[in-house]
């Protein structure tokens, strides 16, 4: 399986530095404009599937890169970001910082690290049984991108809440 992951494009929450987890948001211009670059670089490459998240930045994202490819988009909610409950729309701040530091903690009415962690690592297993020689692209959040990059390569705690590829940055893995 090789695996091209793209963390959707650039948002209004993005810019304001609003933590966004399950807030759908819509993209921005440069948003849009970055999709299109990744369409492109993306252009010669053979994919067999599309995955993304539900969630209206990553979909509208995989739609643009799609537009060279023509093949079904399929959602899965799996690959959605972190649900971040209280803290969701807020800037991100200290207390924000507190749980994401903590992963066994609950965001509070949200999510823990720990359960998305469950989430993605099932999705990445699934589509590592169904399509062992497929390439595949899965359009998903910063968050979801950091979790998959843990999925291939061993990250400690902190590289884990600070690595984080642009918006529209491509990853590759093979399995």
């Amino acid at each position: 399986m090789k695996l091209y992951v793209v963390r959707h494009g650039q948002t209004n929450y993005n810019i304001a530095n609003k933590v966004c987890g399950k807030s759908d948001v819509e993209l921005t211009d440069l948003g849009k404009q970055q999709a299109k670059k990744a369409s492109e670089q993306l252009q010669d490459v053979s994919l067999d599937l599309i995955f993304a998240s539900p969630l209206k930045r990553a979909y509208t994202t995989a739609k643009i890169i799609n537009e060279n490819h023509q093949l079904p988009i399929h959602q899965d909610q799996r690959i959605q970001e972190i649900n971040f409950g209280k803290f969701e729309g807020v800037v991100n701040n200290e207390e924000f910082q507190y749980y994401k530091q903590n992963h066994a903690l609950h965001y509070p009415k949200g999510e823990s690290l720990f359960q998305v962690v469950h989430r993605v690592y099932s999705f990445l297993e699934e589509l590592e049984k169904n399509y062992p020689d497929k390439n595949i692209l899965v359009v998903c959040h910063g968050g979801i991108v950091r979790v998959i990059h843990s999925y291939f390569y061993d990250m400690t705690n902190k590289d884990l809440m600070t690595w984080l590829p642009q918006n529209c940055c491509i990853q590759c893995y093979e399995k």
